[in-house]
C-alpha cells in the first residue's frame, strides 16, 4: 500500500471539510467556542470622565499650595454617586463630594482623595494637598475607546472576553457550532472498564481517551459505543452513529489483519476515502473518509498510535469545523539519545524540554511506540523526526512542536 506523506494527507483531509455556519448564542453558551467574527467596541469605557477615587471633585488651581498647615477651604455644592449625573457645574472655590465611578461635573479638573481632606463644618471641606490637573480622573475611553478592535475572529472565548462583551451591552455573540462527535471502539479483545478481564483481554481505554480528546478539541460527544469484530454488528454501528453526527471517530480495526474490517465496511457503505494510510509513526493506518455528510476518522486501536493519529487528523478536523486552524510553536532542540527510523516516515516522539547550563535546549524523549500508554502524560510536545533520513545521533538538532499556548487562526469558509 502506498502511504501518503503527513503534510499531504492532512491537507487532503482538511480541504474536504468546510467550517460550520456561524450561530448567535447567549454569552455563557459561547464559553470555550471560537468567535466567528471580529468584535469592535460599540462604546467607550468609561463613557465619560469619572472619578477613580472616593473624595471631592475640584478645580485643580483651587488647591495650589495647600497642605495640612494651610488647607484650601472649599464650599461643597453637590454629592455625586456612580450612575447619577451632577446637578450643576463647578465654579471657582467649590467642590463636589464624589464617589468612585461617578461622572465629573463640568468645570472639575481633578479629584482630591477623601483621606487628604478635613470637614470643618457641614457644607465645607478643607483640602490638605495640592493636586495637579487630571489627578485621579479616568478620562473617556481610558479602558476602551469606541471603534477600537476588541476581539478577533478565531479566538477561543474565555471568561474575560465574556465580561468585555457584556460591558458593551451585548447579550449574544456569533460563534461556530460545536461539532457533534460519536466514538466507536472495535475489537473482540475489548472488555468494558469495571468488568472482570482475563490476561489476554484489554480494557477498552480508547473509548474514554478518544472522547476526552474530542472534548478538549471543543467537540460535543453525543455517543460512545464498542463493537466486536463482526461485520453485521460493525456495519450497523457505523451506519447508525454516522447519522446525526458531524464527525464519527472509530478506533481499532484500521490495519490489514483478517479482522481489521472498518475500512472495508465503510467502503461498502459508500464512503469515499480522502486519506488511507500515512507515512507517520505511530499512527500509520489512520484514514479519513466521507460517509454522506459525515466525516469519518479511522484511528488505530493501540493507544499511542490512536493518540498521535487523533492529534494529527481528528483534532485539526474538529477545529476546522469550528472555523479555526491551530498553529503550534516550534523550537529547535537537541536529541538526548540516538534514534533509528524508517527513512520515508515522519516520527512524532513525545518528550519534555530542558535547558542546559550552556543555554542549549534538549528534549528528553519518551519511549516511542504504538502501544504505549504513558508516553503522553505531562509531555510538552513532539520531537519531529522528518522523512528523508533514517538515523539520528545524540545531540542532533530537530524541531520540537509544543502543545502549550497554541494560536488559533480563522479559516475561510
Amino acid at each position: 500500500m502506498s502511504l501518503t506523506p503527513l503534510a499531504t494527507a492532512r491537507k487532503a483531509a482538511l480541504d474536504a471539510l468546510r467550517p460550520a455556519s456561524p450561530t448567535r448564542v447567549p454569552l455563557l453558551e459561547a464559553l470555550g467556542r471560537f468567535l466567528a467574527q471580529d468584535v469592535v467596541a460599540s462604546r467607550s469605557l468609561p463613557g465619560c470622565p469619572v472619578s477613580a477615587m472616593d473624595g471631592y471633585a475640584v478645580r485643580a488651581e483651587d488647591t495650589s499650595g495647600s497642605n495640612r498647615d494651610r488647607p484650601a477651604r472649599l464650599r461643597v455644592v453637590d454629592t455625586i454617586y456612580a450612575g447619577h449625573l451632577p446637578s450643576r457645574s463647578l465654579q471657582s472655590g467649590e467642590a463636589s463630594r464624589i464617589f468612585t465611578g461617578a461622572p465629573l461635573p463640568q468645570g472639575a479638573t481633578a479629584i482630591v482623595r477623601q483621606e487628604a481632606t478635613l470637614v470643618p463644618a457641614e457644607g465645607l471641606v478643607d483640602v490638605c494637598v495640592s493636586v495637579p490637573p487630571g489627578k485621579d480622573i479616568r478620562p473617556t475611553g481610558e479602558d476602551i475607546l469606541e471603534g477600537m478592535p476588541l476581539l478577533r475572529a478565531g479566538q477561543r472565548v474565555e471568561a474575560s472576553m465574556l465580561g468585555v462583551l457584556a460591558s458593551m451591552g451585548d447579550t449574544h455573540v456569533l460563534v461556530r457550532p460545536l461539532p457533534r462527535v460519536a466514538v466507536l471502539a472495535t475489537g473482540d479483545e475489548l472488555v468494558p472498564p469495571g468488568a472482570p478481564a482475563l490476561p489476554h483481554q484489554v480494557y477498552e481505554s480508547n473509548l474514554i481517551l478518544v472522547a476526552a480528546m474530542a472534548l478538549e478539541a471543543g467537540a460535543r460527544v453525543v455517543a460512545q459505543e464498542r463493537a466486536r469484530d463482526e461485520d453485521e454488528m460493525l456495519r450497523s454501528a457505523l451506519q447508525r452513529l454516522a447519522q446525526g453526527t458531524d464527525v464519527l471517530i472509530t478506533t481499532g480495526g484500521a490495519s490489514v489483519g483478517d479482522k481489521d474490517r472498518v475500512k472495508g465496511l465503510l467502503a461498502g457503505l459508500g464512503a469515499s476515502f480522502l486519506v488511507d494510510g500515512v507515512a507517520l509513526k505511530p499512527g500509520k493506518p489512520v484514514a479519513v473518509a466521507r460517509l454522506g455528510t459525515t466525516t469519518v476518522v479511522v484511528l488505530p486501536g493501540t493507544p499511542g498510535a490512536a493518540t498521535v493519529a487523533f492529534d494529527q487528523f481528528a483534532r485539526p478536523l474538529l477545529l476546522r469545523y469550528q472555523g479555526v486552524s491551530e498553529e503550534r510553536q516550534r523550537v529547535r532542540v537537541r536529541l538526548d539519545a540516538e534514534r533509528h527510523k524508517q527513512a520515508g516516515f515522519t516520527y512524532l516522539i513525545t518528550g519534555t524540554l530542558e535547558t542546559s547550563d550552556d543555554g542549549q535546549v534538549w528534549t528528553r524523549m519518551r519511549v516511542h511506540g504504538a502501544g504505549q500508554h504513558l508516553q503522553n502524560i505531562a509531555a510538552e510536545g513532539y520531537a519531529v523526526l522528518p522523512p528523508g533520513r533514517a538515523d539520528f545521533v545524540f545531540g542532533d538538532e530537530v524541531d520540537f512542536e509544543r502543545f502549550d499556548r497554541p494560536r488559533f487562526l480563522p479559516v475561510e469558509p
